[in-house]
């Protein structure tokens, strides 16, 4: 078995939380984005 050091453990975690992150923010400004357009056409609709 391969010992794992503390350093290493400590790139896992923080590429754990990057990829979080990531998907996190990606998820939020998609939503703020579709947001935005809807409120855009709801303006244009009036």
């Amino acid at each position: 078995m391969q010992q794992e050091t503390p350093e290493s453990s400590k790139k896992e975690i923080f590429l754990k939380w990057l990829k979080r992150v990531g998907v996190l923010g990606f998820l939020f400004f998609l939503i703020k984005g579709l947001i935005w357009l809807a409120v855009g056409y709801w303006v244009l609709k009036r």
